[in-house]
């Protein structure tokens, strides 16, 4: 019996936002080269480590984060070096690209997320609105398993000795 394919397992789904972002990069490093051209396509190899192993969580992890660290990277080369001067049409057409790929990079890290958790992932980093994760209750007791039910029975009714004082 075959497993139902999630949405996020699916590998187009994660050749689609390859394929995208490939074509972007390419196009915005028509004005951006150099340090653009390198961290985006060095991010996109990592995605294509993801695709080749799907079941891999370190693959997923790390192209997950290369993309947001490839967002403030963008960030600082698009607004350090966008020409002031007068552009061409191909140079606002690259510059356009580059900043598209800027904008949809935050929903392919959502994407990206997603097929992280699928793949058996969790939230390394806990905030307090977030919650517990999944499969984890807030509460672990560290009471062993044959202890009794009752908490405010006594060590001696826990089969523990009691304490002469």
């Amino acid at each position: 019996m075959q497993r139902e394919l999630h949405v996020f397992e699916d590998p187009l789904f994660v050749q689609a936002i390859l394929l995208v972002h490939w074509i972007l990069t390419t196009w915005g490093s028509i004005v951006f080269s150099g340090p653009y051209a390198w961290a985006n396509f060095t991010i996109l190899a990592l995605g294509l480590w993801a695709v080749a192993q799907r079941d891999s969580i370190d693959a997923i992890s790390m192209f997950l984060g290369g993309l947001v660290a490839t967002i403030f990277l963008d960030i600082i080369h698009i607004s350090v070096f966008y020409p002031r001067g007068d552009l061409t049409d191909t140079g606002r057409f690259g510059a356009g690209m580059a900043i598209l790929s800027l904008i949809l990079k935050p929903f392919s890290c959502c994407f990206v997320y997603h097929m992280y958790r699928e793949r058996g992932g969790e939230l390394l980093l806990h905030v307090g609105f977030l919650g517990p994760s999944p499969g984890r209750s807030a509460y672990q007791t560290i009471d062993s398993p044959e202890a009794s039910n009752d908490p405010f029975a006594g060590p001696e009714s826990r089969g523990q000795p009691g304490h002469g004082y």
